[in-house]
């Protein structure tokens, strides 16, 4: 089946609003066997009109998301019926329900919110708990020009997904006819790139017959992504996992800190951080996943080289001697960390995230992490990742998240 999104709206394309729909949509329409085959933005106005005009000729489906508002840049309604061939007419339910939502909230109704109510002939309302703009629903029958369901949906995403999986879902899947959608299974690896899997693996995978596979690559991280029955996404996993074992985080989607927030439940561990150049990117990391209160107590943010003597007892001296960004201090950060907070691993990072502050012996881009295990030497290893700063950043606490994982794992 052939699905077609536009995306309505002038701020979408001025930068001024992240437009987040089409990652969305297409998640869930995999759920059904479905896939995104062409998304565009436009602004409000004229481009909607041909927009629409070209997608219902090429697609079964197109939905259609924004311009359903009160205002007179909202014109989604009267567009989608004009190039339908639809009269539009008032829908009393749907104008009771308008307002309700504003009896409900004890504020008066404005006239303008009366156009919400207008629906195509035969179409149907698609009720909009959330909010004041009904969706709409024009199937195949009604549409004089093709044989293409067009759904017409608000933009907001808080009204947006509740609608879209209480009535557009269904509807999808008796137009579609699909019983039973593909498998899907996500592997996510660390420290490979794609080069690698095209030169051991690329031409194995390919072989296998009812096998859909792709990667998509990521600061420190690529996802493997395989398609397909279960036996063979099985197939496909233990071929991969013979070469690439040691680098794989999870086989379930799982990310990094959500698999070693896992690892340290299961093996009832506490987990620190001590942090100089991320900030608190790692423990904002460990704190984003539910659970992660049970193996992560706190975490020691010690940007200056002040902090790092007075909050962890990281020595003068040896700041002094080494510089913050060097082997010695990491490993005094992480193992200053570990006694503080009474966990059982600490992790510690301390680099030069740039424009300025490197020197010729230590760039920028160059970080050390240190891991402190209880009962173990504290070891630290040297980075060089020479990105902008926020790319500089998610390399180190991936890194770092990294040898956690390898010290709960024995690897």
């Amino acid at each position: 089946m052939r699905i077609e999104v536009i995306n309505t709206g002038t701020e979408l394309l001025l930068g001024n609003t992240l437009n987040t729909h089409g990652a969305w949509f297409g998640g869930e329409l995999f759920k059904l066997g479905l896939r995104i085959e062409r998304q565009l933005t436009v602004p409000d106005g004229d481009a909607i009109r041909e927009a629409l005009s070209e997608s219902v000729e090429r697609a079964d489906v197109v939905i259609v998301t924004g311009g359903l508002g009160p205002t007179s840049d909202d014109l989604t309604r009267e567009i989608t019926a004009e190039v339908l061939g639809l009269e539009l007419i008032p829908d009393e339910a749907a104008l009771r329900s308008i307002e309700a939502f504003f009896a409900q909230r004890g504020r008066p109704m404005a006239d303008s919110n009366r156009k919400q109510a207008l629906n195509p002939v035969g179409a149907d309302v698609l009720p909009n708990g959330l909010g004041t703009a009904p969706g709409v629903y024009i199937a195949p029958r009604l549409n004089g020009r093709s044989q293409c369901a067009v759904f017409l949906l608000p933009g907001p995403p808080r009204e947006l997904y509740p609608m879209f999986r209480d009535e557009v879902l269904h509807r999808l899947r008796a137009l579609c006819g699909i019983e039973v959608a593909p498998s899907v299974r996500e592997l996510k690896f660390t420290g490979i790139g794609e080069s690698d899997f095209h030169q051991a693996v690329d031409s194995k995978l390919a072989g296998i017959e009812g096998l859909e596979f792709g990667y998509c690559a990521r600061i420190g991280e690529l996802d493997l992504r395989l398609i397909g029955s279960d036996e063979v996404i099985e197939a496909a996993r233990k071929l991969v996992l013979e070469t690439f074992a040691p680098y794989l985080i999870s086989d379930d989607g799982s990310s990094l800190e959500q698999s070693v927030v896992r690892l340290l439940a299961e093996q009832s561990k506490i987990l620190t951080t001590a942090e100089s150049c991320t900030g608190g990117l790692i423990s904002k990391r460990l704190t984003d996943v539910p659970g992660s209160s049970a193996v992560f107590t706190h975490g020691f943010v010690t940007y200056a080289n002040q902090a790092k003597v007075e909050i962890l007892g990281v020595s003068q001296t040896t700041i002094e001697a080494h510089g913050a960004v060097s082997e010695e201090v990491a490993a005094e950060m992480a193992g200053a960390a570990l006694d503080k907070a009474h966990a059982d691993i600490a992790v510690a990072v301390t680099g030069i995230a740039g424009p300025d502050g490197g020197t010729q012996d230590k760039p920028v881009g160059t970080a050390w992490v240190g891991l402190a295990v209880k009962g173990l030497p504290v070891t630290a290893f040297q980075l060089f990742h020479p990105r902008n700063r926020h790319d500089f950043r998610l390399s180190v606490s991936q890194a770092a998240l990294e040898a956690v994982r390898r010290a709960l794992t024995g690897s």
